[in-house]
């Protein structure tokens, strides 16, 4: 509801001075001319003129003229309203076909748009499962190489057990040799008194020898084994962790593709933010266009009107010049038979 202020009457006046200056009414022009008025209140009061004018478009010119003027200003009547009513149909299937075009592209590019939003997110997606799997890649790489540490500080202890080994095997056989010189001295030395201790102690040196050379084998034994075990793990080691190595190589390829492919989907999504954007200009363009067809069309139908209320008034100054004739034509024959009937309304008197 119009808001109080501005009137109806003070509206269709300030309509009836544009229309009569050529201007086709608006809510800003009839703001200007009324110097006052809220746009809304304007717009309100705008709306139901139109209403009204459309509500009496239909209304055909008044009758009680002559049958020849009806007729012709019937047919002036229906001309101007077929005239007007085709150029209104035009204006507003041309408008229609444009609103409609805008419309198509600007859904068209909100699908484009939500398409490429939906690829950014199943990319999105694939690219944190790829992050997760390098992490879970890189984790296990970092196990292997805390293993291969390991293994390696556990080939060290083995060489350096190999080592007091070898250690202990020299001191032996240094023994073995002390044990031996101080046999033959002895042995030179009671070698006629003690031969049968000599016999003995051989005996004894051959046990002690035997169980040196079994410990020195063992020893020889335990080393190649460490180190055939050492050699296997480690070329283990080392094929798991190329592998290791190749399928992070792999997976860093493919998170650089993802990446070259989510930054075309970013370029995409702007292109489409920008193509949304011109049609969004371009309805606004077309709205523009629309209401200044729309003000064009008001400012021709005011013409129409214009010209209708012209025909009418020129109509009705022929009737009343046609009646004004008719009424002299009457008054001059009554005046050249007035002589005539004055008789027998005397000879009626006198009776």
């Amino acid at each position: 509801m119009a808001r109080s202020g501005v009137r109806f009457e003070d509206v269709q006046r300030a309509i009836d001075e544009l229309m009569a200056a050529g201007q086709a009414p608006s809510v800003q022009r009839i703001r200007e001319t009324l110097g006052t008025g809220s746009f809304t209140t304007i717009s309100e009061h705008l709306r139901e003129w139109r209403k009204r004018r459309e509500e009496n478009r239909d209304v055909p010119p008044p009758r009680g003229m002559p049958a020849p003027l009806q007729e012709l200003a019937e047919s002036l009547w229906q001309q101007a309203q077929d005239a007007a009513n085709e150029a209104l149909a035009h204006y507003r299937r041309e408008a229609d076909d444009k609103v409609a075009e805008a419309q198509q592209a600007v859904a068209a590019a909100e699908r484009r748009a939500e398409d490429a939003e939906q690829r950014e997110s199943a990319l999105s997606s694939h690219l944190t499962h790829s992050e997760e799997r390098l992490n879970a890649r890189t984790a296990e790489l970092s196990r292997l190489q805390a293993e291969h540490d390991t293994l390696q500080a556990e080939a060290a202890r083995q060489r350096e057990v190999r080592g007091r080994l070898e250690a202990r095997l020299d001191e032996l056989q240094s023994e073995l040799e002390r044990q031996a010189q101080a046999h033959r001295q002895a042995q030179e030395e009671l070698e006629a008194a003690h031969q049968a201790r000599l016999t003995q102690e051989e005996q004894r040196h051959e046990a002690a020898e035997a169980r040196l050379m079994g410990l020195l084998d063992e020893a020889r034994q335990e080393r190649q084994a460490a180190e055939k075990a050492h050699a296997t793990r480690h070329e283990r080691l080392e094929k798991r962790l190329e592998g290791a190595k190749a399928e992070q190589q792999a997976l860093q390829d493919a998170l650089k593709e993802e990446e070259k492919k989510r930054r075309a989907e970013e370029q995409a999504r702007r292109d489409a933010e920008t193509a949304r954007s011109g049609l969004d200009e371009e309805r606004t363009r077309l709205g523009a266009r629309l209401e200044d067809a729309q003000a064009a069309l008001a400012s021709r139908q005011a013409r129409v009107e214009a010209l209708e209320q012209q025909l009418e008034a020129r109509l009705w100054s022929s009737l009343e010049k046609m009646q004004e004739s008719q009424a002299r034509l009457e008054a001059a024959a009554e005046n050249a038979s007035g002589p005539d009937d004055a008789g027998p309304e005397k000879q009626d008197s006198q009776d």
